[in-house]
């Protein structure tokens, strides 16, 4: 008997623990909502700047008010191209060449829907997807549909978050730079 109360308790810890982070606000969050109110404030719709966790990487963001943040980070083959447009804030052209010529496998791609961070369980909100090394993660709550456990979920949520918030910082810095 002693057993199997402490096996409901362990389970109840598990539940509980993924209850509160999932409850808790991503990290990624405010930074979103900063980041699309300073792009809607400054009146542009899109920003890059050096990836600091990848020598020859950039982050480009294209921001469609009232709908979404695209935020794509990449390395890329040619450097010495992408230095000068950054210097010039030509970010929507430096987002669109990572996009098209970011080398294969460096790629991180967020679909931040409501442009308001990721949701790990969205309720109401639209999805979000976040692509890294060609593996696409829904944040829609249902693990089942992509195969994996809850636990498995939450980890790559986790993973998925805490890389989009170093990713929007860069993009945040770079604004304030060029401003």
């Amino acid at each position: 008997m002693n057993v199997i109360v402490r096996g409901c308790l362990a389970g109840a810890l598990v539940v509980g623990t993924y209850g509160a982070a999932s409850a808790q606000e991503a990290k990624s969050a405010p930074l979103a909502r900063q980041l699309a109110s300073a792009l809607s404030a400054a009146k542009l719709d899109s920003v890059a700047a050096k990836d600091p966790v990848r020598p020859n990487g950039y982050i480009g963001a294209l921001h469609i008010p009232g709908v979404q943040l695209l935020v794509i980070a990449a390395e890329y083959p040619a450097p010495a191209l992408i230095d000068p447009r950054l210097a010039k804030g030509e970010y929507r052209e430096i987002y669109i060449d990572l996009n098209a010529s970011g080398v294969p496998g460096s790629k991180v791609f967020v679909e931040d829907l409501g442009a308001n961070g990721l949701l790990a369980k969205p309720g109401d909100n639209p999805m979000d997807m976040y692509e890294e090394s060609g593996k696409r993660l829904r944040f829609d709550g249902e693990w089942g549909r992509q195969k994996m456990s809850e636990q498995e979920y939450m980890k790559g949520f986790a993973g998925a978050d805490e890389r989009y918030a170093e990713m929007l910082t860069a993009l945040l810095a770079q604004l304030k730079k060029s401003s």
